[in-house]
Formats: C-alpha cells, sequence, structure tokens
C-alpha cells in the first residue's frame, strides 16, 4: 500500500509535489510543470492555500517510515 507523503529528496521548497508525484505514478517536473500552468488559470489562490494545507497536514518522509 502506498503512503501519502511530503518528499525529503524530491524537493524545490517543502516536498509536496515530489511526495505527491510519488504516490501517483508520474515525473514530478511534470506535475510542477502542470501545477504552474493550472496557477496560471486560476491566479494561484486555489493552489496556493491547497498547497500550504498539504504542508501542514501530511507528513514527511522520515515521519511516516
Amino acid at each position: 500500500m502506498k503512503n501519502l507523503y511530503r518528499s525529503t529528496t524530491d524537493r524545490k521548497l517543502s516536498g509536496v509535489l515530489g511526495g505527491l508525484s510519488d504516490y501517483l505514478g508520474m515525473d514530478a517536473s511534470l506535475l510542477r510543470i502542470l501545477f504552474v500552468i493550472v496557477g496560471v488559470f486560476t491566479a494561484f489562490l486555489p493552489l496556493a492555500i491547497i498547497y500550504v494545507a498539504w504542508i501542514f497536514l501530511v507528513p514527511e518522509e522520515s515521519e511516516v517510515s
């Protein structure tokens, strides 16, 4: 069973998208590009709120193991 976590190795800011890409089984760079594209069309506010909430709600990779 896969666990959802924030990555400690594949991170740019806090590891949110790195962990999500590992959970979804897709490339982290592609997910980051999609995140920026969706952010441009939604004025970044909804994604910023989700991103910050994810930082506080999802544990880091070292805490899950």
